[in-house]
């Protein structure tokens, strides 16, 4: 069998590395296709994963340059698809992909895991075959995104239990950035200042960079979304402040930190899979996964910079790791009728 994965976005890259892993030793064929945004590409190769960028970069934080850079991939990634006879196709909120496979017969699983991103979800939900998603998700918010509930599989959890199962961090991942193993290792992600949903100012984030920036008992590794988030950290100029030249083991660096803060998901999810205090700072409306961890108390809400403990982390806390098989096999659902 042939598989058609498109990975758009960073986080998508650990999220799909498992699921490669099993279905070549099922035997199957894996293409990946991608878009230069972020750091997708440099994490496709730092995890030796053979892909091909086909269309134009990331359209940028308005409707108009998103929608013009969909109107230009959708046709590249159509030509590049058609001669290759795909057999089902996989993708994790990049919406883009079940458009193309539908329009070429190819059946399509759409996963996400954050729901109000109705534009893209909007899109994908209503050209898949079938939509995987968190159980923590409510049906209605679904059916709003064109997902009926017989469209939709879901599973337990979080999607970082999955791909971070078997997982052991990378303690050279401090050594190759000087971090200083006595001081408080905080990580920080930036918002995702370029996303429709997340239109709303985020100075908070700000404010925390700032005060962590500043502590000489703290050193704060950012990791930036874009150029532009980049040269906009460095030019505060803060003297505990590392940032990466590029891509890392990020996966490595949260599980070896001792406070997490970011304003965006993924990052955020992935310290509670691997049992990491983490501070979120997103100013978007949250989703139904985070309301949940939230209210279980596994992920805390700032409110002010001044709130944030900081302290070397003594324990690990205990890991919930699920069989990243189940996903696979619920995205391959698509091949039902």
């Amino acid at each position: 069998m042939r598989v058609w994965i498109d990975v758009s976005n960073s986080p998508q890259v650990p999220f799909f590395r498992p699921l490669i892993a099993l279905l070549e030793s099922r035997g199957h064929t894996v293409d990946v296709t991608t878009r230069n945004y972020a750091q997708t590409v440099e994490l496709l190769r730092l995890h030796d994963i053979p892909h091909e960028v086909v269309g134009p970069p990331h359209g940028g934080a308005g409707a108009w340059g998103k929608a013009r850079a969909m109107a230009t991939r959708l046709p590249a990634l159509r030509r590049w698809a058609k001669r290759r006879s795909f057999d089902v196709a996989f993708s994790h909120a990049s919406h883009e992909l079940p458009l193309t496979a539908r329009s070429l017969g190819v059946p399509a699983a759409y996963a996400f895991d954050y729901e109000f991103a109705r534009v893209q979800h909007g899109l994908g939900c209503r050209a898949a075959r079938r939509v995987v998603v968190p159980e923590a998700i409510p049906q209605e918010r679904l059916d709003r995104l064109g997902a009926s509930a017989g469209k939709v599989r879901r599973y337990p959890g979080l999607k970082e239990d999955y791909y971070l199962a078997s997982f052991e961090p990378d303690s050279s991942v401090l050594d190759g950035l000087a971090l200083d193993r006595g001081r408080v290792i905080v990580v920080m992600r930036p918002p995702p200042d370029v996303s429709l949903y997340h239109r709303h100012g985020n100075p908070l984030f700000m404010d925390v960079l700032r005060r962590l920036g500043s502590d000489p008992d703290v050193h704060v590794v950012v990791l930036p979304r874009t150029a532009e988030q980049r040269a906009t950290v460095w030019a505060l100029d803060l003297p505990s402040l590392v940032q990466p030249e590029q891509a890392v083991d990020a996966q490595s660096l949260v599980a070896l930190a001792d406070l997490v803060v970011s304003a965006g998901g993924t990052m955020n999810r992935e310290a509670v899979a691997l049992g990491v205090p983490v501070y979120t700072t997103f100013a978007g409306r949250v989703g139904a996964v985070d309301e949940s961890l939230i209210r279980r108390t596994r992920l805390g809400v700032l409110s002010s910079a001044a709130e944030l403990p900081l302290r070397k982390r003594e324990n690990r806390a205990r890991r919930v790791q699920r069989d990243p098989a189940l996903l696979l096999d619920l995205m391959l659902t698509a091949l039902e009728g």
